[in-house]
């Protein structure tokens, strides 16, 4: 008996510790999963399907647009964009769609989305748009603390698997490129050449960090200031289906390009643990749909097929390492740097 009585004040003190962003009792996907967003259901809701399209779930069922879910380095967590507070903010569920809950207290005055975790799963950072809070770009943010803080200017996060720098886009007039910023410096240098490709985002890790995956576009945007609003819509167009899917070694050789330019636009480009397989999503029968690409045979698989899907996160138990906490890269380390202003 007193056993049990000393069980259950252990439990309840652990959940005192780590209600706020580490549930004890929810549990990670035992088999290969993938999140994406789906408005089937009349507006957008996080689904969770097998790698074969298999057995879609819906995991929100909520009225408000619930899209851009991640999952937590271990998959006990998903960490999702929703506009059921008013303004489009991060929000917590279990991996079974129980306990939603705002990761943060105060409500944005604009927007916050396209959250990534760190690795040992103790941080996220995400892209914020330019509100009362502070500029326009990514910040990190401690779990269980209140305050984030601005890191780079930039979009798109994505937090590579070792833990010491995030991906993610830059953007200056008529381009975008990626960088990798130092999570603890913070300084930064650009992925590819200059001169390559005049468009680049949304970049994807594989699980070993040493390739990404990444929209891409080699045509330049068409300055269609200067042009009547016909051959402007024109001109967007043609140079918008040139948009595809890259891939590229972490040290920016081996550049190749996995997905034809012919057809529609891609985006969302998203790798697999085993960094065999691409998802992307890609519009086909007037409906966005989603495609896994294997990126040794070619071979494209079309894993959803009603109304409109996009995006795409993989979980696999294969994959996952045990959590330990990083003190060079957290808390200690940022603290020495956050007083960087940025320009």
């Amino acid at each position: 008996m007193k056993m049990m009585q000393l069980l259950i004040f252990a439990i309840l003190i652990l959940l005192v510790l780590n209600v706020s962003v580490s549930p004890i009792f929810a549990k990670a996907p035992t088999t290969p999963k993938i999140l994406f967003t789906s408005a089937r259901d009349g507006n957008y809701e996080v689904y969770i399907m097998n790698p074969d399209g298999s057995e879609k779930v819906n995991l929100t069922r909520h009225h408000a647009h619930d899209l851009g879910a991640v999952w937590s380095p271990t998959g006990e967590l998903i960490l999702f964009v929703s506009d059921r507070g008013g303004k489009r903010d991060l929000y917590f569920m279990n991996s079974d769609g129980t306990n939603v809950r705002r990761v943060f207290k105060s409500k944005t005055e604009t927007r916050r989305e396209d959250p990534t975790w760190s690795p040992d799963g103790k941080q996220i950072a995400y892209w914020y748009l330019n509100g009362k809070d502070g500029p326009s770009g990514v910040y990190i943010a401690t779990l269980g603390k209140q305050d984030a803080e601005y890191f780079v200017l930039g979009s798109d996060p994505a937090w590579s698997p070792d833990g010491t720098e995030i991906a993610c886009g830059a953007a200056e007039p008529g381009r975008t490129w990626l960088i990798l910023a130092n999570v603890r410096t913070q300084k930064y240098a650009r992925l590819l050449p200059k001169k390559a490709l005049p468009w680049q985002r949304t970049p994807s890790w594989s699980a070993t960090g040493d390739k990404l995956v990444f929209v891409g576009n080699n045509a330049p945007l068409p300055v269609i200031a200067e042009l009547d609003l016909d051959n402007a819509k024109a001109l967007h167009n043609a140079w918008k289906d040139k948009q595809t899917i890259f891939i590229v070694n972490r040290d920016g050789t081996g550049l190749q390009q996995l997905v034809d330019e012919a057809g529609e636009e891609v985006w969302a480009p998203e790798i697999s643990p085993n960094g065999e397989q691409v998802l992307y999503t890609q519009r086909t029968n007037v409906e966005n749909q989603i495609f896994e690409l294997d990126v040794n045979s070619g071979i494209r698989t079309q894993l959803t097929h009603i109304s409109r899907n996009f995006g795409g996160d993989w979980f696999d138990p294969a994959y996952t390492l045990p959590v330990s906490p990083k003190p060079h890269l957290l808390t200690t380390t940022w603290a020495d740097v956050k007083t960087h202003k940025p320009h």
